[in-house]
C-alpha cells in the first residue's frame, strides 16, 4: 500500500471531509487495507499534531466517523481520542465534545456487539439537547425503517471485558487503570478513563475470583477456584510468582498491604481451619497461616497503616490479626447483634482512615441508613464495588458480564421514583395514558395505599383505574377521588381487566378464583375450578355482547366461562405443565396455549379441541400471539428464540435469527416475555432483556432496543404500531415513538 502521509503533509490540506467519511462508511476497510486501517486509527493524532483543529472538530463531532471507527477499531480507542485531544475540542465546543464522549461510554459495549450494533439507534438513546441525538435523528429521518428513542442511562462508562460473570474488578491506586476477572478464567486490565483494553492474561484453569494491585501499581494478584494464587507484571503480563500447594480449597479473596513499608499478600479461602495466609512474595512458601476461623472466610482486609488483618466469615464474625506476628487480637461477633438462630454470614469489611473502626457488610443483615443514591444498571447479582481513591468513582462489576464505571456526583438520589412493571396503557388518538403503581406503593396521582399494589387496569368509559392489591381487596378509583374498594380474594391479585362498556370488573387471584364485579354496586359473580393460581384470562370476543372468557392456570387447564351466568362452559387439560400464555385468533375461531412443558398448542373454539401441537423450542415457552389475519403464530421461549407457525397445519415457517451477543446470552438477554404483530403482520415486535423488531417473512432482527434496566414484562403497542410503551425492572418508563 501506499505510505500514509504524516501530520506534515496534511498541514493546509482539506483531505479529509464528508467524502472520505462516506467512503469509509459504504465501502469499510478489510484486514488487508493497512493505508485505510492505518488512517482510522491515527489520523485524529495528526490533525491535532498539524494543528489542523477545524477539520479535528468536523470529524471528532460527528457520528458518521463514530460509527466507522468503532465498527474497526472498537470502542476503547474513540474514547481515548476524546480524552487526549479534550483540550483541542474544548476550545470550540465542551458541551458537545462532553456529549460525545459519554454516549461512547455508555454505549462501550454495545459498540463491542457482533454483529455491530446500529450507532443511530444507540445515539437516539442521548437527551435531545444532544448534538449526538440532533444527527442521529437527521439520519433517522432520512431512513425507511424509522428508530425509536428512550432516556439515557446514568453509568459514566459501560465495559464488557469477560464471556461469564465478572466476581472482582479493582481500581489502580492512581485511579488511571482498572483490573477486572471472573468465569471467563481470565484477567484483563484496561484504562479507566475509556476502556481501551492494556492486557489480558489467561491467568487460572478455573474461575478467577478476585484481582488486587500492589500499592504502586507494578504488580496485580489473582487467586482462583483452582486453589491457586498468583502475581503478574501488571505492564507485560508476565507470571511472577505461583503459589499452588497450600490452600485445599477455592481461595476467595486477595489484597496486598497499602504502604512501601513490607510488600505483603494476604490471602483467604474455604480451606476446613488454615484458611488466611500471608505470602512474602520473595519466599515460595507462604510466610504465615492465621487460625482461628473454622469455616470459609470470604474477605480479607489489611489496616491503613499495615498493622493488623481483618477477616469476614461464614460463622457470623470479623477477626483482626496482628499482621506482626500473626496472632489473633480481637474477635468481633455480628451474630449477636441479630436474633438468635437468624444465620448472619459475614462477607467483607473494611477500615476506616484513622484505623479505629471496621466496617463490615453481613448477608441477611439489614442495617437502617440514610439511602445517598441508587446505581441502577446492571442486569444481575453485583459481586464487588469499589470507590477510587479521590471519591470521584464507583466501580461495580456483576454476573451480567459487565464493569460499569458510575461518576458519584451524578448519581440519582434516594428521591427517584421506579415504577412496577404490572402495567395498563390507553391509546387515545395522540394522548397516551399510562397507569402503573411505584414503588412507594402508589399511583401517581393517588395517596399511599395501604396494601402494596400488584396490578393495575384502565377504564375508557367511563375513565376510572382499577389496583389489584396484595392483600386481596380492589381499589376503583377516578384521579385522586376513591369509587370502590371491592373486597372477596382472601390472596394477591395477579390480573385485573375492565369490559368494553367499563360496568363490569374482573379480577383474578392467587387464591385460585376469578371475580366478575358489577363494580358500582359490589355485586360479585365468583368464578371457582382452577387448583392453582389464575395469573391472567382474556375476554373471548370484544363484543358487549359476548359473555364469554377464557382463562388459564398453573394447574395446566384451560376454562370457558359464562360470566354473565356464572357458569363453567369447558374444562381443558391442555398441558402437563403450567400454562405459561394463552392468546384468542381476532377471528374468534381459535386461541392458542404455551406451557412450561416446551410446547404451544392450538386450539378450535367450536370443537375445543387441540388441532395442532407445536414442538421444537428447548426450554419454556413463555408468550404467544397470532398474526391479525390469524394465518401466523409467534411463540417465544425462555432462551430467547422466537418461532413463526402456520396456523392451517402447524408446521414451523421460521426461526427468528440469531444475532445476539456471540451466543454468550440469550438472544433477548431473557425470557421473550411478549410478542406482538404490526396491523400488516409484516413486523413483530417481541420484549424480553431487550425490545427486538423482526420481519416476518424473513424472520431478520431489524432494530434492538436496549433498557437501562431488563427484564420487561408486557410492552403495549399502538393500533398503528406506532407507539410502543413498557417499564423496566428498575421501574423506568419508555414511551418508544417512530421518529417521524
Amino acid at each position: 500500500p501506499t505510505k500514509p502521509r504524516l501530520a506534515s503533509d496534511l498541514e493546509g490540506s482539506d483531505w479529509i471531509g464528508k467524502g472520505q467519511c462516506q467512503h469509509y462508511r459504504d465501502i469499510p476497510p478489510t484486514s488487508g487495507d493497512e493505508e485505510c486501517l492505518y488512517w482510522i486509527r491515527f489520523l485524529t493524532y495528526h490533525m491535532a499534531k498539524a494543528n489542523l483543529s477545524q477539520e479535528l472538530y468536523s470529524l471528532m463531532f460527528s457520528l458518521d466517523w463514530v460509527s466507522i471507527k468503532a465498527r474497526i477499531m472498537g470502542p476503547a480507542p474513540l474514547i481515548n481520542d476524546y480524552v487526549e485531544h479534550g483540550s483541542i475540542l474544548d476550545k470550540e465546543n465542551s458541551d458537545v465534545r462532553c456529549q460525545f464522549q459519554e454516549f461512547l461510554s455508555q454505549s462501550a459495549h454495545h459498540l463491542e456487539q457482533r454483529p455491530f450494533p446500529d450507532v443511530v439507534q444507540l445515539a437516539l438513546s442521548q437527551p435531545h439537547t444532544s448534538e449526538v441525538y440532533r444527527q442521529a435523528r437527521q439520519q433517522a429521518l432520512n431512513r425507511e425503517n424509522k428508530n425509536l428513542t428512550q432516556d439515557f442511562s446514568l453509568s459514566y462508562l459501560v465495559i464488557h471485558p469477560h464471556q461469564g460473570f465478572i466476581y472482582s474488578a479493582c481500581f489502580s491506586h492512581d485511579g488511571t487503570k482498572v483490573a477486572s476477572c471472573g468465569a471467563s478464567k481470565t484477567l484483563k486490565v484496561f484504562k479507566s478513563t475509556s476502556g481501551e483494553k492494556l492486557a489480558e492474561i489467561q491467568a487460572h484453569e478455573e474461575e478467577v475470583l478476585c484481582c488486587a494491585f500492589t500499592y504502586d501499581d507494578r504488580l496485580i494478584a489473582t487467586c482462583s477456584s483452582d486453589r491457586k494464587v498468583k502475581v503478574w507484571n501488571a505492564e507485560q503480563g508476565k507470571l511472577l510468582r505461583a503459589f499452588a500447594e497450600e490452600h485445599e480449597e477455592q481461595v476467595n479473596h486477595c489484597e496486598f498491604t497499602n504502604t512501601a513499608r513490607r510488600l505483603l499478600l494476604a490471602t483467604c479461602s474455604n480451606d476446613s481451619c488454615m484458611n488466611v495466609k500471608l505470602w512474602n512474595l520473595n519466599k515460595p512458601s507462604s510466610q504465615n497461616t492465621m487460625f482461628g476461623h473454622f469455616e470459609p472466610v470470604n474477605h480479607c482486609c489489611f489496616s491503613p497503616d499495615d498493622s493488623y488483618l481483618s477477616t469476614s466469615c461464614n460463622d457470623g464474625t470479623v477477626k483482626l490479626f496482628q499482621v506482626s506476628s500473626a496472632n489473633e487480637w480481637k474477635t468481633i461477633d455480628v451474630r449477636s447483634m441479630f436474633a438468635d438462630g437468624e444465620e448472619v454470614i459475614v462477607k467483607c469489611s473494611t477500615w476506616s482512615p484513622d484505623s479505629k473502626r471496621v466496617i463490615c457488610a453481613a448477608r441477611n443483615a439489614v442495617l437502617n441508613s440514610k439511602k445517598k443514591a441508587d446505581c441502577s444498571g446492571h442486569l444481575s447479582w453485583v459481586q464487588r464495588v469499589q470507590f477510587s481513591n479521590d471519591g470521584s468513582k464507583l466501580l461495580s462489576c456483576s454476573d451480567d458480564q459487565t464493569v460499569r464505571l458510575w461518576e458519584t456526583q451524578k448519581v440519582h438520589t434516594s428521591s427517584a421514583i421506579g415504577l412496577k412493571r404490572d402495567s395498563d396503557v390507553l391509546f387515545n388518538n395522540e394522548e397516551i395514558i399510562v397507569s402503573a403503581a411505584d414503588n412507594c406503593n402508589r399511583l401517581q396521582v393517588s395517596s399511599r395505599e395501604g396494601s402494596l399494589i400488584r396490578c393495575t387496569c384502565l377504564s375508557r368509559h367511563p375513565s376510572a383505574v382499577a389496583l389489584g392489591q396484595e392483600s386481596g381487596s380492589v381499589q376503583v378509583r377516578l384521579h385522586t377521588r376513591h369509587l370502590a374498594t371491592l373486597q372477596g380474594h382472601t390472596k394477591t391479585v395477579l390480573h385485573c381487566r375492565f369490559s368494553l362498556n367499563g360496568q363490569t370488573l374482573i379480577t383474578s387471584s392467587e387464591d385460585t378464583t376469578i371475580r366478575v364485579w358489577k363494580w358500582q354496586s359490589g355485586e360479585c359473580t365468583v368464578l371457582q375450578g382452577h387448583k392453582e393460581q389464575v395469573r391472567c384470562f382474556s375476554l373471548l370476543s370484544d363484543s358487549m355482547n359476548d359473555s364469554s372468557l377464557l382463562s388459564w392456570s398453573f394447574d395446566g387447564t384451560v376454562k370457558v366461562w359464562d360470566i354473565e351466568r356464572g357458569e363453567r362452559l369447558q374444562d381443558i387439560q391442555a398441558h402437563q405443565g403450567a400454562i405459561l400464555s394463552c392468546h384468542v385468533s381476532p377471528d374468534r375461531c381459535l386461541f392458542a396455549t404455551t406451557s412450561a412443558d416446551k410446547t404451544a398448542k392450538l386450539w378450535s373454539i367450536p370443537s375445543w379441541q387441540c388441532t395442532h401441537t407445536l414442538r421444537g423450542h428447548q426450554e419454556c415457552v413463555r408468550s404467544c400471539r397470532f398474526s391479525w389475519d390469524s394465518r401466523r403464530l409467534a411463540t417465544g421461549d425462555d432462551n430467547g428464540e422466537i418461532r413463526l407457525w402456520s396456523v392451517e397445519d402447524g408446521s414451523l415457517l421460521k426461526i427468528c435469527s440469531r444475532d445476539g451477543k456471540g451466543g454468550m446470552d440469550s438472544l433477548h438477554g431473557g425470557w421473550v416475555s411478549d410478542l406482538h404483530f404490526s396491523p400488516d403482520d409484516s413486523l413483530l415486535v417481541s420484549a424480553g432483556g431487550y425490545i427486538k423488531w423482526w420481519s416476518v417473512v424473513t424472520g431478520e432482527a431489524l432494530q434492538t432496543f436496549y433498557p437501562t434496566g431488563s427484564a420487561l414484562k408486557k410492552i403495549h403497542v399502538s393500533p398503528d404500531f406506532s407507539t410502543f410503551v413498557t417499564i423496566d425492572n428498575i421501574g423506568i418508563l419508555y414511551i418508544l415513538q417512530r421518529v417521524v
